[in-house]
């Protein structure tokens, strides 16, 4: 099965909990604190393997899931960084962040790999608190939670070549006949449900992919027929080959077949219009291909290569002209920097580093460094005076009593709930 495209969850492994220990030992009056830090969570990893295809390993796994990392221990021992979670994905896949709509990552070389989610770090044990006014810390940090994001993984096929037209012009054929590609054929139209990559060998020795894309039709790029899913394959390809049929056998215009299917082409992207094309006009072993082929050449006026496909007539030929444009075209991003989330600096000025809004008689906080906090604190006695001063630090206490703040009142922090005293 070819899956081109998932969307899935991944969260990436919480770190492991520091340790709250002290030193004892017979003799050794007021043994210090020892408690160990935790391990970092997880990380969620995408890795190319060349062997893979398709995405079919990811469409039933809605979410991925990392590992906690280990608590930590007495005697300061710290706790073992959880394994990363490696996916394996095709060559091709582009990761892209649904929240943000940036992109992740675009993997198109053996053994790329990037993080899409981070795992969160180990909390501290005591022993990393302890200070010359503070030498007895009586508290440790629960580990950071990890990274959580919903992602789009797409499969964008490496192909030097396309091949495009509509239903039943000959692309499938033609790739058989070059390669060791076997897609099915047959005299009805969408026989190719999925596009077909194959290694093309030239008489001089040259080599290039070709991807044979599942007929387009007009309303492709609006989602008619099969266009639509499989546009965006066109887009790594150097070079369109344009194959029409020109002997016209099922009653179409060929001019009219050249100008919509570029009509979806400039629809679906623009871009697609500046790579280099080559008008194939297909069954040249039909008798009413060259009065069509000389009213396509006057309405049309660009060069056109004669093949039929069936009897592999000057097959040779287009191949040769196919590597020699390769040989000119060098391979080119399909995005620009500024999509990517790397170029984006993630520097927010905020005034505040959090919201608070009343609902009913409660006060309700949020704000990401806030519920961070919150997750990371363990609530001794200690543990919580330290979280009350963090808030203090922040703000948040001035914010709360220009609102009109009372005694008692409740305040929510996610699904934990405090009350205020002065």
């Amino acid at each position: 099965m070819f899956i081109d495209e998932v969307v899935i969850e991944v969260i990436a492994g919480s770190g492991g909990d520091g340790c709250t220990s002290f030193r004892r030992e017979k003799y050794i009056p007021n043994g210090g604190p020892n408690g160990g830090n935790g391990g970092r969570g997880s990380n969620i990893v995408f890795k190319v393997d060349k062997g893979l295809r398709t995405l079919l390993d990811l469409k039933y796994k809605k979410l991925l899931k990392g590992k906690k990392g280990i608590n930590g221990m007495g005697s300061n021992r710290n706790g073992k960084n959880a394994e990363d979670i490696i996916i394996k994905v095709p060559e091709g896949t582009t990761v892209t962040d649904l929240d943000t709509g940036l992109i992740i990552a675009d993997l198109t070389h053996e053994n790329d790999e990037v993080i899409v989610a981070k795992g969160g770090r180990g909390g501290r044990g005591n022993a990393a608190f302890a200070t010359h006014s503070n030498t007895a810390p009586n508290f440790s940090e629960n580990g950071e939670p990890g990274e959580a994001r919903k992602i789009k993984v797409e499969l964008k096929l490496l192909a030097d070549v396309g091949f495009v037209g509509m239903p039943s012009v000959g692309k499938s054929t033609l790739i058989s006949k070059i390669s060791a590609s076997k897609p099915k054929i047959a005299d009805y139209h969408f026989t190719t449900l999925v596009p077909n990559l194959g290694v093309v060998k030239t008489k001089d020795n040259r080599v290039f992919v070709a991807a044979d894309l599942p007929g387009l039709i007009e309303g492709a790029s609006l989602g008619q027929g099969l266009g639509i899913k499989f546009l965006k394959h066109i887009e790594r390809t150097r070079v369109i080959v344009h194959i029409l049929d020109m002997a016209a056998v099922e009653g179409r215009n060929p001019v009219d077949d050249y100008n919509k299917i570029r009509n979806e082409l400039n629809s679906f992207s623009p871009k697609l219009m500046n790579k280099p094309e080559i008008i194939v006009a297909n069954k040249c072993d039909i008798e009413s291909f060259k009065d069509n082929l000389e009213k396509f050449k006057k309405e049309v006026n660009k060069d056109v290569f004669e093949i039929s496909a069936l009897n592999n007539e000057k097959i040779d030929e287009l191949l040769i002209k196919i590597a020699d444009v390769l040989d000119t075209e060098e391979k080119k991003d399909i995005y620009e920097e500024e999509q990517f989330e790397s170029h984006v600096l993630y520097k927010f000025k905020e005034e505040k580093p959090f919201e608070i809004t009343k609902e009913g008689d409660t006060f309700v906080i949020r704000g990401e460094k806030v519920e961070k906090l919150l997750r990371m604190t363990k609530f001794t006695d200690e543990g919580a005076r330290r979280f009350a001063n963090k808030l203090r630090r922040f703000g948040i206490d001035d914010e709360l009593v220009k609102m009109g703040i009372k005694d008692g009142d409740p305040i929510r922090i996610l699904d934990f709930e405090f009350e205020y005293r002065e």
